[in-house]
């Protein structure tokens, strides 16, 4: 009898599913085209004069002119940082959303050359400020160091003015980066610069240097890419024109080291390209500015011999951005010849000039000469970093060191690694300087564990996902969502706030909180493999009725077939938990769903529905056989942005998939 009665009210149910999704659908669709015309219209008005990153004419007369722009103050510099850096965030939408692979590719194009015109422009600033260090010295070491930051990025200076080989050694402890020195370096006339951009320009390089050859390389068990040898990733281009030029010394201590240091660059000329910082370009010549790349990797060639033979015999460790997510930004550590400093003759100050810009200083681990047993024995560079506040490390930090020949983040050459989770820092020993940053598997988190979506009330709910390292809840009220940790202190500018579901997604894995599936996922993590049809039209008829029942995991859902998904359901008003005894289970699939006979308690999964239940059709018009008018009219009256909202945070999700 109950199939008789499904087979005879099918058609009605089925159009009033249909109705209710497709009257939503319509009026998201026209709320977001209207919500995305103001928005443009009132950019339109507020004329700040910013370019239109959708305008390839505003972004190139844009960037010519900041890039002719002479001002080297620090403050100047990262105010019009941060508007390039908007500017690159922009054309990152334009790049993910671009149906045209031309307009992709310019808008690609364009966020490159921001984000190395961003690099330079930092590049000059440090050069400006490290010319007047003897102005800035420390009383107790003599030597001049200081910390310049704003939200976007922690600049630390430090100039080696005494050569003082004892003074080895600095953690700049108002930002918690520092540094240790060999002695060889210790004794140099050398300026450290540690970079912490608070984004991430290298791996958006990384994904797009690698995006069409990803399939070339197998993964290895532990998440790392190996890098076929017929692979060529080095750069293109001739070497540059060597535009290195001698320091006038203040003594003759300093000559005496300054011909050292040029004895050291003429022995390693021929494997090693001098770099321009600040070359300004030749008449019709094209402008070039010195990439990031190319700014780290002045020493690429001077890498150890035993790098190399590692790279050679088998897998190279490349970091897998499939897998591991880079978190809290880029640490890039730079060693730098000091430039000329000022010299007091009577009542004038004099300074070389110099027209090569800021030099990099060409340190490496390995010596001419050496073997390979010998080669372990060379000094190191000490590096220690503190956890940014605004990331969550769920496992112990790893570190990668960017490759710029082959755009990548590697893990070799990094090693004495140690994390002292009390104060949050990671040590870590390195052969040459270059960028790091610290990574975390992206899947730390997953699989669910279990979850929940309970109302609050009318257009409102909150989706509690227990994950196998964090347990994560987010409220959702109309539009909005707001994220809440019970088990974590820091994230302050995260929790708490009220943001749309695009915007939080971002920013919990810009936070290293990852309760997403993507693409990926299905590489590194098992799933039940259910239908995905029936999975979708389950998320959608669940965020219909989510103002007026909870839903809950149940065990019985990795018991059924691929074909069906098992869930726990009842009606519930107000903002306390669902007591143990209110849940009911049900059965859902293509064709039909039904109110189980088992409960979550019982000993062994059977698809028996239960006694005086019907089949229906739908999974709403299931629910609505034990559902009170109230709770039905509170459903027929959500709003459509609501809905759309417990949608996307569901099918982002996928926990009737995942958990």
């Amino acid at each position: 009898m109950p199939l008789s009665k499904d087979q005879e009210r099918r058609d009605d149910e089925l159009n009033e599913l249909c109705h209710l999704l497709e009257e939503n659908h319509n009026a998201v669709t026209k709320w977001k085209t209207d919500a995305a015309e103001a928005a443009k219209w009132q950019k339109y008005l507020h004329c700040d004069g910013k370019p239109d990153p959708a305008v390839q004419q505003d972004i190139n007369t844009y960037i010519s002119l900041w890039r002719d722009d002479k001002e080297v103050n620090i403050t100047s510099v990262l105010k019009q940082g941060e508007i390039a850096l908007q500017l690159v965030d922009e054309l990152k939408d334009l790049v993910s959303g671009a149906a045209d692979p031309e307009e992709k590719q310019k808008a690609q194009d364009s966020v490159m050359i921001l984000q190395e015109l961003i690099h330079f422009k930092h590049l000059l600033t440090t050069e400006e400020i490290l010319k007047t260090a003897k102005r800035n010295v420390d009383i107790e070491t003599g030597n001049m160091q200081t910390v310049i930051q704003d939200d976007n990025v922690t600049m630390c200076l430090w100039a080696n003015l005494t050569r003082n080989p004892r003074i080895k050694s600095l953690t700049f402890e108002e930002v918690g980066l520092g540094f240790e020195l060999p002695k060889q370096l210790a004794k140099r006339s050398v300026a450290v610069r540690i970079l912490h951009t608070h984004y991430d320009h290298l791996s958006f390089l990384a994904r797009v240097a690698h995006v069409t050859t990803r399939s070339s390389s197998s993964r290895s068990l532990v998440g790392l890419e190996a890098v076929p040898e017929e692979i060529d990733s080095s750069e293109p281009g001739e070497p540059k024109e060597n535009g290195e030029a001698k320091e006038i010394s203040d003594g003759h201590q300093d000559k005496v080291a300054e011909e050292e240091e040029e004895e050291e660059e003429e022995e390693s000329a021929a494997n090693v390209q001098s770099r321009k910082s600040s070359a300004q370009p030749a008449d019709g010549e094209e402008s070039q500015i010195e990439t990031q790349m190319e700014a780290l990797g002045a020493e690429e060639d001077l890498l150890s011999s035993s790098v190399q033979l590692k790279m050679k015999k088998g897998v190279a460790p490349v970091v897998d951005l499939k897998q591991f997510s880079p978190l809290g930004g880029v640490f890039f550590y730079d060693v730098f010849h000091l430039p000329p400093q000022d010299r007091q003759v009577n009542d004038w100050k004099i300074r070389q000039l110099l027209h090569t810009g800021l030099r990099v200083f060409p340190y490496s681990s390995e010596q001419p000469g050496l073997d390979d047993d010998d080669a372990l024995d060379c000094p190191s560079v000490g590096v220690s970093v503190t956890l940014p506040d605004n990331v969550v490390f769920l496992e112990t930090p790893q570190v990668a060191r960017w490759d710029p020949a082959g755009k990548q983040w590697r893990t070799d050459d990094i090693t004495d690694v140690s994390y002292e989770e009390a104060e949050a820092r990671v040590s870590f020993k390195t052969f040459s300087f270059q960028a790091f940053v610290l990574i975390q598997d992206t899947y730390a988190n997953l699989p669910l564990q279990k979850w929940e979506l309970r109302p609050r009330g009318q257009n409102s709910a909150i989706l509690t996902i227990y994950g196998a390292l964090l347990d994560v809840s987010i409220t959702i009220q109309d539009d909005q969502c707001m994220l809440q940790l019970e088990q974590e202190r820091r994230l302050s500018h995260l929790l708490g706030k009220w943001m749309s579901c695009t915007a939080l997604q971002r920013a919990m894995l810009a936070a290293g909180i990852n309760i997403f599936v993507n693409e990926f996922t299905d590489d590194y993590i098992s799933n039940y493999g259910k239908d995905p049809l029936t999975e979708h039209t389950a998320y959608e008829q669940m965020a219909l009725f989510a103002s007026a029942c909870a839903f809950s995991w149940s065990k019985w859902n990795a018991k059924c077939d691929a074909e069906h998904l098992v869930m726990q359901v009842c009606e519930h008003h107000g903002p306390d938990p669902v007591p143990q005894d209110s849940w009911s289970l049900y059965l859902l699939g293509a064709q039909r769903s039904l109110k189980l006979e088992i409960t979550e308690r019982s000993e062994a999964f059977t698809p028996h529905f239960h006694p005086g239940s019907e089949f229906h059709s739908t999974f709403i018009h299931m629910l609505q056989d034990d559902m009170s008018p109230e709770a039905i009219e509170r459903t027929r009256t959500s709003h459509y942005r609501f809905v759309d909202t417990v949608q996307s945070l569901l099918c982002s999700t996928r926990p009737l998939m995942y958990a």
